[in-house]
């Protein structure tokens, strides 16, 4: 990495110099390139030591300008400090190694201690630079946890050493990430809402025959916990289509394996509900795109159907269940099979376009099933599959109406949906030999949430932004009595 790198703080003649050295060693480096004529390996060289050369700079501007916030002087620094109600008073100076994009620094601050036995110090310095976990700064922190939403952990830590010279334990990488997950995170409903208000009023806005649509989706995974096997995690989805049936964007929720999927349902449904209270244009249409399941059908018939108009309380929301179009059309391939084998192909493309174009077309479907059926001998297994299709699509038929869907610009698949759980889980949380804990996986999986839903720019300035800082302690003037009165 760089030549300069070291693990101890610069001292005052060398941070005084830096803009000297800087100077001096790339003009040594462009000199020694020019001498020795352009070639692939000097092109190369110069500019692996240019990289090196400047993150050394920055090293050392990061450690001078970190270490003269403070007085060297005791008693020209805050005698006291109050934050998150607690009050510090002040100690000592302490170092502590912080890691940088340009490599680690030193840096030397005051500690305070609370005033309340027991309650851990506190290094007001630390909180106004952000730095996370007491050993990162922020934007270090957000380039692991960007890492980590892709990577797994020992990529993560060879990324860090080779990009950045640093060599962390898995220990510490985990909890930069876990405390830079707990402040973005607590911004996630507001970013969601904001950003599906937006989407709206772009929708409105588009040209087109059809009224713009809010879409929502949900759906179950199997992912690996450690010591308890394979259990459902569950992933949402609400996306905003336009005039044209375009897609503007779509919004990522997911859970880790929980009974019943409350958390995702809360989440989804406090959502839902925030976006339609503040949203001061039209109505949008009402959709719920699934396949079926015990947890759709659950949340359709519990939530969805008895949840009321958050601008008027006395109505409630007319959300129309849409079946996902080519799960159903799995269930006329069952037909095709119980009744053809591996023929019929004609008769599947057909009965597609039936489903999709004619009015009452499971109707249409089950009678030609029927037709073909009193031609044919099937086997015991096959006459089975058969009626096991024709009463799903009998059963259900009241949420396959594709053809009105299409005329009102609905959406008939629920593809984002499913493409979510390959995104959201399957490519980082099913990976060979992986197993995870609730706590830990639900933190990747919530970042990803972030970064799939282009958030994670959004929420990470909300958090830089809202933080609460150390605040002087003023003093009464010496001699100054309090007077208390008894009742």
């Amino acid at each position: 990495m760089a030549e300069f790198t070291a693990a101890t703080a610069p001292t005052t003649r060398e941070q005084a110099s830096w803009q000297r050295r800087l100077g001096d060693r790339v003009a040594g480096l462009v000199e020694r390139f020019r001498h020795g004529g352009p070639s692939p390996a000097a092109t190369y060289e110069l500019e692996k030591s240019l990289r090196a050369a400047l993150d050394e700079a920055g090293r050392l501007i990061l450690a001078e300008e970190f270490n003269r916030l403070e007085p060297d002087d005791k008693k020209q620094a805050d005698a006291a400090v109050r934050y998150h109600r607690q009050r510090y008073r002040i100690n000592k100076k302490t170092p502590a190694a912080v890691a940088t994009s340009f490599g680690t620094i030193v840096l030397r601050s005051f500690l305070y201690l609370a005033a309340d036995d027991g309650e851990p110090g506190l290094h007001p310095l630390h909180v106004r630079l952000g730095i996370v976990a007491g050993c990162a700064t922020a934007a270090l922190a957000e380039r692991a946890a960007l890492w980590s939403v892709d990577h797994s952990q020992s990529a993560v830590r060879r990324l860090l050493r080779v990009e950045h010279g640093l060599e962390w334990s898995n220990d510490r990488l985990r909890r930069v990430v876990r405390e830079f997950h707990r402040g973005v995170v607590a911004f996630r409903a507001e970013a969601q809402e904001q950003r599906l208000l937006e989407w709206l009023a772009r929708a409105e806005q588009s040209r087109g025959r059809h009224r713009p649509v809010l879409a929502v989706g949900r759906d179950g995974i199997m992912v690996p916990l450690r010591g308890s096997g394979y259990q459902e995690a569950s992933t949402a989805t609400v996306s905003v289509y336009d005039r044209r049936g375009r897609r503007l964007g779509t919004i990522y929720l997911g859970r880790m394996p929980q009974a019943h999927q409350a958390a995702l349902s809360a989440d989804l449904t406090a959502l839902v509900t925030g976006v339609l209270a503040r949203y001061a244009g039209p109505r949008p249409r009402l959709a719920y795109v699934t396949d079926k399941g015990q947890a759709q059908d659950d949340y359709y018939r519990r939530v969805l159907r008895r949840l009321r108009d958050p601008q008027r309380p006395q109505h409630r929301l007319h959300w129309e269940w849409v079946l996902d179009f080519f799960h159903v059309c799995s269930y006329v391939n069952k037909l095709r099979e119980a009744l053809f084998g591996s023929g019929g192909q004609a008769w599947f493309g057909r009965m597609r376009r039936w489903l999709r174009d004619r009015p009452q077309g499971v109707a249409n479907i089950l009678r030609s099933a029927m037709q073909h059926l009193t031609d044919r001998s099937l086997s015991r297994a096959a006459e089975a599959a058969l009626w096991q299709a024709y009463r799903y699509l009998r059963r259900h038929r009241r949420w396959m109406d594709y053809p009105r869907y299409r005329r009102q610009g609905l959406p008939i698949g629920s593809g984002v949906t499913e493409a979510a759980c390959k995104t959201l889980f399957t490519q980082r949380l099913k990976r060979s030999g992986m197993r995870w804990e609730r706590e830990s996986g639900q933190v990747i999986v919530d970042l990803r949430a972030l970064h799939l839903s282009g958030l994670w720019a959004d929420v990470v300035d909300r958090d830089l932004r809202s933080r609460h800082l150390p605040e002087k302690v003023s003093h009464r003037p010496r001699g100054q009595r309090i007077v208390r009165f008894a009742a």
